[in-house]
């Protein structure tokens, strides 16, 4: 079947350089949709060296999991550019296919008059911007944009960071733990989760301050507005690392600081599965299913 897409729009396929079956799905998607001129492929890693292709990009089909999507995210999010995930890796909260359903459901995806008349519903999830800076400096040394979360923590194996927490630039606390999180709606499921964190629908628009493992300071994690600033700075003797959706991006000097806010940059995911469909995913995906027994009074096992 030849795909119909429209002129000069083309179509990414992301996979994961680490899982060699990612690749091969990519490469039998290109071959089996007939997509051969309206597509170009590249890894996870390599994708910062597509710019040129990324202009050009009306969607882009991501093979992995969900890390395999946030690493892709932060490059494909200032293009605009929706997503499609095929879930191949262990937990997926992010994708929307399985790759037993690819040949079947991709088309579907990939016309864009189904997207237009809403039989594929754009899902929009916030992202976070953090900036390392300095009084000193006019412009931040580093930005990043995070769709899961940003985290400060230590940059020494073993070792507590203190940090000082300011929102909207008040001062809150001063923590001592192994790390602070700022994480979205999408990111309660990860990191922070793990934390202790609340599960928060993903599609709600807000920021989340989790500790963990904090000695000192606030225990408990604050929901905040998605309009509010997060200022979080080592202490004296301490210093501190940054790191956004799980990739270690730098450490700090010691007079600078990290403000975390909400992103410019929206993350765009094409559903074929309505709104409520991620609380299913999260009773399969975290394993809260379960069956209990308990013994009848005849010796006999009751499932419930």
């Amino acid at each position: 079947m030849e795909l119909t897409v429209p002129d000069k729009n083309m179509i990414s396929i992301i996979y994961n350089a680490r899982l060699i079956s990612s690749k091969e799905l990519a490469l039998e998607i290109i071959d089996k949709l007939n997509i051969h001129s309206t597509s170009w492929i590249s890894s996870a890693g390599d994708l910062m060296s597509n710019t040129a292709n990324l202009s050009n990009t009306r969607i882009a089909i991501i093979i992995g999991g969900d890390g395999t999507i946030l690493r892709s995210i932060r490059t494909l999010s200032p293009y605009d550019i929706p997503v499609v995930g095929v879930k191949m890796g262990k937990v997926g909260f992010m994708a929307e296919l399985d790759p037993s359903e690819v040949f079947e459901k991709l088309p579907y995806f990939l016309d864009q008059k189904n997207v237009s008349n809403a039989n594929i519903r754009t899902e929009l999830r916030m992202m976070l911007e953090a900036n390392i800076t300095s009084d000193d400096a006019k412009t931040p040394r580093i930005t990043i944009h995070a769709l899961n979360d940003v985290t400060v923590g230590t940059s020494q194996t073993a070792r507590l960071v203190e940090l000082e927490a300011y929102i909207n630039e008040t001062h809150i606390t001063n923590y001592r733990a192994d790390a602070i999180i700022a994480s979205t709606a999408t990111g309660s499921t990860g990191y922070a989760l793990s934390a202790g964190g609340p599960i928060i629908f993903p599609e709600a628009e807000l920021m989340i301050l989790q500790p963990v493992a904090p000695h000192t300071g606030l225990r408990d994690g604050i929901i905040l507005s998605p309009d509010s600033t997060i200022r979080l700075n080592a202490t004296k003797g301490y210093q501190a690392s940054i790191s956004a959706d799980g990739f270690i991006d730098s450490v700090l000097n010691p007079d600078e600081y990290v403000t975390i806010k909400r992103s410019p940059y929206t993350a765009k995911f094409l559903r074929e599965h309505q709104p409520d469909f991620f609380f299913t995913a999260l009773k399969l995906r975290l394993g809260l299913a379960y069956r209990s027994q308990r013994p009848l009074e005849n010796g006999n096992q009751q499932e419930f």
